[in-house]
């Protein structure tokens, strides 16, 4: 256990800080080992390194930044402080906006590629890919720079060892960024990956060759997503802050547990 001479932030325990910190600590390694064994399969393996698991690549790639934003969380957290200054908050949650928004998209992506593979007479080739996977990061690159331009804003989170973007104020300026954002990241990839997995469903069905799961990356999605995305929806109608600050960084977690929701992603689709 880290030693440190700061105080417990206002309103945490010393109990409530070293559990959050624990298991920052644990979803970061967790995660971030299961994603590095993706990565390296895809290397190792020639028979792996095809245009549809270069996706899967991607998207254990940008699932591996999500767990070293938590490795960084982790560690302010057991100081019990942010050490790395407001410039530093910044960039901590534009990396982890970065590879979230990324990561999302990524798994759009990835239903998008086995719709084509299963359900047309079409496979996408490497020109395809590698565009798709350039258009993600750069597109998932502009929504998470503009809070750095003053749309939208940077802040710390309830235990102020962390950075996301500032919901607690709900104004103008966050409800014009919150609306397009959650559109064009969250609504129509969640839309791309519940019509492809429900075609590949009813092909499935009618020939009996169940590949995989067809459900679970859909579940995924809603179960790691939804939390967090319901605190922002509501933070630009409601005052947030009168809700528990142990409540709210509980919610926020929720972001990190999405790398092992993932491989659940890439444990299905790696050996296709």
């Amino acid at each position: 256990m880290v030693i440190s001479t700061y105080p417990v932030p206002e309103g945490f325990t010393e109990l409530e800080v070293f559990s959050i910190s624990t298991t920052l600590l644990v979803e970061a390694l967790l995660g971030f080992s299961l994603n590095v064994l993706t990565i390296i399969s895809f290397w190792k393996i020639k028979e792996l390194r095809m245009p549809s698991n270069f996706l899967v690549f991607n998207l254990a790639l940008s699932d591996c930044g999500i767990c070293i934003n938590a490795f960084i969380a982790a560690f302010s957290s057991f100081l019990r402080y942010w050490p790395y200054g407001s410039d530093g908050c910044q960039m901590h949650g534009f990396q982890g906006f970065l590879t979230a928004l990324t990561s999302i998209s990524s798994a759009a992506a990835v239903a998008w590629d086995r719709y084509h593979q299963y359900c047309t007479t079409s496979k996408l080739q490497w020109g395809s890919v590698i565009s798709m996977v350039i258009f993600v990061w750069l597109f998932a690159a502009f929504w998470s720079m503009m809070p750095l331009l003053g749309w939208g804003k940077y802040d710390y989170e309830p235990l102020r060892t962390c950075c996301t973007l500032d919901y607690t104020k709900g104004d103008r300026n966050y409800i014009t960024y919150l609306i397009p954002l959650a559109l064009f990241n969250f609504v129509i990839p969640a839309f791309i990956m519940l019509t492809a997995y429900q075609s590949l469903d009813q092909k499935f069905k009618k020939t009996g060759q169940f590949k995989f799961n067809t459900g679970l990356p859909v579940k995924s999605l809603i179960i790691c997503w939804c939390p967090y995305s319901l605190l922002y929806f509501y933070a630009a109608v409601e005052n947030v802050t009168f809700i528990s600050p142990k409540i709210r960084m509980a919610n926020n977690q929720q972001y990190f547990l999405q790398t092992k929701c993932n491989k659940s992603l890439n444990g299905e689709v790696q050996d296709v």
